[in-house]
């Protein structure tokens, strides 16, 4: 059953408005660092889209928000959206550290009563695929921007192809097996991992709709990928409630599966995504 616009996403509020969302607002550098290449991605095609009032879906403490908005400077503007008071109080600080005339609301995308036709480009760097109703979401950002709009957002392919992503939870499993592996196609990082999925949950609202596998190097630094590792992710928000020596225990082997990818102090990986694109007929 579909939720109702009343009870949308319940569970994603609970859980990034308390300990992630905390998590990353406290790794907000971090996960700067590690993303910025898809913000450089996506600051450019926000760019050449010609788009002038832009909505960031999932935008998180701000970093492509803050970025795309820069960009534009006098020339238009960019709204960021996240379900996470806590991001979205972050970013807000971020854009005011930096004289950034960017707009954050703290709201659910799938359900927020958008100015009908205020947009005319959507972008999201890792923000869409936690609807737990996504052909509504999509719907209602159809809803919000005007005919001719673009629609780009990278999403995260399947669990298989991103290892590095899913390494602490294989590891943690021995001690942890309540990390069963979710439904595919429950809200999370890899519920779009089906690219057919995606295209039938788009084609309601959108039109020529492109998808396109994309294979991104990342790195980490050591220091940061011990802080990513123990700290981010369904196992590392869990850890603080572990006793030790059980929480040692499965630290440890979480930084010794994470040890292979390690070479010259820098932790490398490739990020397996879909870079995805339509436009509002």
């Amino acid at each position: 059953m579909k939720a109702s616009s009343t009870q949308a996403n319940q569970a994603q509020s609970a859980l990034w408005n308390t300990r992630a969302g905390a998590a990353w607002v406290a790794q907000q550098a971090l996960l700067d660092r590690l993303f910025l290449p898809f913000e450089h991605m996506l600051t450019q095609i926000a760019q050449d889209s010609g788009a002038s009032q832009i909505l960031d879906i999932g935008c998180g403490a701000g970093a492509t928000t803050l970025a795309v908005a820069q960009s534009l400077a006098a020339s238009g503007h960019c709204t960021g959206v996240d379900i996470s008071l806590p991001l979205i109080e972050a970013a807000r600080r971020r854009a005011q550290a930096r004289h950034i005339a960017a707009a954050f609301l703290a709201d659910d995308a799938q359900t927020h009563p958008f100015q009908p036709q205020g947009f005319d480009g959507v972008i999201s760097r890792f923000g869409v695929m936690f609807f737990d109703d996504p052909e509504a979401a999509f719907a209602n950002l159809r809803r919000a921007v005007c005919p001719g709009a673009s629609l780009t957002f990278i999403a995260w392919r399947g669990r298989d192809e991103n290892p590095f992503m899913t390494a602490a939870e294989r590891a943690a499993d021995r001690w942890l097996p309540q990390l069963d592996v979710m439904d595919a196609t429950a809200p999370g990082q890899f519920a779009f991992a089906d690219a057919a999925r995606v295209r039938g949950i788009l084609s309601g609202a959108w039109l020529d709709i492109d998808i396109q596998p994309l294979d991104v190097p990342c790195a980490l630094s050591e220091a940061d990928l011990h802080t990513y590792a123990l700290g981010m992710g369904r196992v590392g928000v869990r850890l603080p409630d572990l006793a030790d020596p059980l929480r040692a225990t499965v630290s440890d082997a979480i930084l010794q599966a994470y040890a292979r990818y390690m070479s010259a102090g820098m932790a490398h990986f490739t990020a397996a995504c879909w870079l995805v694109r339509a436009r509002a007929g």
